[in-house]
């Protein structure tokens, strides 16, 4: 028996409002589904076993360079963050495990894990810090940290890696995320090929740190906050990481981490072909690196991006299991609301891809029918499989509308009265 953080009679009470409009919404899907030769109950059971994980910062009230205004009810550490992680998973059934930033979330790997084991939770990836300074470290990452210069430097923040690894061997995380800002903001600041095979003489320490069932994530990201060059700035210099590395070493996308109008479904594609994709931080931009909620720009790519994922699936690929987790800043919504609508959104688009039509897809596409191939996508895209959602919400003791629950149960107001609130605002995100 877990605790509930909201009250199960309240999620039962607005449940019990919305369950016949549900039940005739899924009868209806499920005969339109049926006349196109698709089991609605297989992919209702399909979507009920996919889960993505939410960032412990992510409860938090994010930001942007130029300010951060807090909001109410603010976790105050990690604990409290697990407390709020506990009510999207409560109330989507979506998000069973939390991924924790080191050195932010640092706590007693003990209490952490008693915690997290009283409110159904488990972890993660874990992610390391490289990117920001902290206040007792000796040697500064403000040129860099992994890829620095300085020797004593890449040592510390090999250690932090590894570190993370520690931790995370006994909370039973099974990978490490590594993400730097490490790049230069001026022609010649810096060589990019000594800076780089620094880096990756840094990785190789930490790769060897990897307990054997651990897998170690690599982050691409285009620039900010080095606005010149970046260490790991694409999909195809994230590839050479994770194949200089070993079999340990994968990709990881994030959705935000690339130039507008990338295609990143076929760099996705590209990295199950080859054995390198890892798993995704799924977030939505509008002009760079913008971490909205997932599919409130473009839920269409997200859905294509599941295509490529569905169709690993259906294909049986080797060894294809991608980690998937939530990564947004949530400036102006309340960050639990955003984070169980972008959870649905991520198991909406799945639902959909689950939906495309393969074998006919396949015709189209060695007839070279690219109008046919097309509708065939977007015939699944079109339908609207909220009725799925829903009800493998309910079956799971979740809420079929889990931000109506959840304003109900007045959780916002209840906190906010217990943490302190932060006054005024501040620079910089998160």
């Amino acid at each position: 028996m877990t605790d509930q953080t909201i009250a199960a009679d309240i999620v039962s009470a607005d449940n019990d409002k919305r369950q016949p409009a549900l039940a005739a919404d899924y009868a209806a899907l499920g005969e339109k589904l049926a006349r196109d030769n698709s089991d609605i109950e297989a992919i209702t059971q399909k979507v009920s076993e996919f889960f993505v994980a939410v960032p412990s910062w992510g409860v938090g009230t994010g930001g942007t360079r130029f300010a951060r205004f807090p909001g109410f009810g603010e976790p105050r550490h990690i604990f409290d963050k697990l407390d709020d992680c506990a009510v999207i998973q409560q109330l989507t059934r979506t998000t069973p495990t939390v991924s924790l930033h080191i050195p932010w979330d640092k706590a007693d790997p003990k209490e952490l894990k008693a915690k997290a084991d009283a409110l159904g939770l488990r972890f993660d990836a874990m992610n390391s810090n490289t990117f920001s300074d902290q206040a007792d470290q000796a040697h500064s990452y403000k040129f860099g940290s992994l890829s620095h210069v300085d020797a004593g430097t890449r040592q510390q923040a090999v250690e932090h890696n590894i570190e993370c690894i520690e931790i995370g061997s006994a909370l039973g995380s099974k990978a490490l995320t590594v993400w730097v800002g490490d790049g230069s903001n001026f022609p010649g600041q810096s060589s990019f090929t000594r800076s780089f095979e620094r880096y990756l003489d840094s990785m190789r320490t930490v790769y060897k740190a990897l307990p054997d069932d651990w897998r170690l994530f690599s982050e691409h990201k285009m620039y900010e906050p080095a606005f010149y060059s970046t260490i790991v700035q694409d999909w195809g210099t994230n590839y050479l990481i994770a194949q200089t590395l070993g079999d340990k070493a994968f990709c990881l996308v994030d959705l935000g981490h690339h130039a507008p109008n990338t295609n990143i479904e076929m760099i996705v594609a590209r990295l199950i072909q080859f054995g390198k994709l890892g798993g995704f931080h799924f977030n939505d931009s509008k002009y760079g690196d913008d971490d909205l909620d997932a599919g409130s720009i473009d839920p269409y790519r997200l859905f294509l991006v599941f295509n490529e994922l569905v169709d690993a699936e259906h294909r049986g690929v080797k060894g294809f299991h991608p980690a998937h987790m939530i990564d947004q800043s949530h400036n102006v919504t309340d960050p639990i609301e955003s984070l169980m609508s972008s959870a649905n959104e991520i198991r909406r688009a799945y639902a959909q891809a689950l939906l495309v039509d393969r074998a006919a897809l396949e015709g189209f596409q060695d007839g070279n029918d690219a109008l046919m191939a097309s509708e065939t996508l977007k015939r699944a895209y079109r339908t609207d499989v909220e009725p799925i959602l829903a009800e493998a919400r309910r079956r799971a003791g979740g809420a079929i509308d889990p931000v109506a629950a959840y304003r109900a149960s007045g959780y916002r107001k209840s906190v906010a009265a217990q943490r302190p609130a932060v006054k005024g605002g501040s620079g910089g995100i998160i």
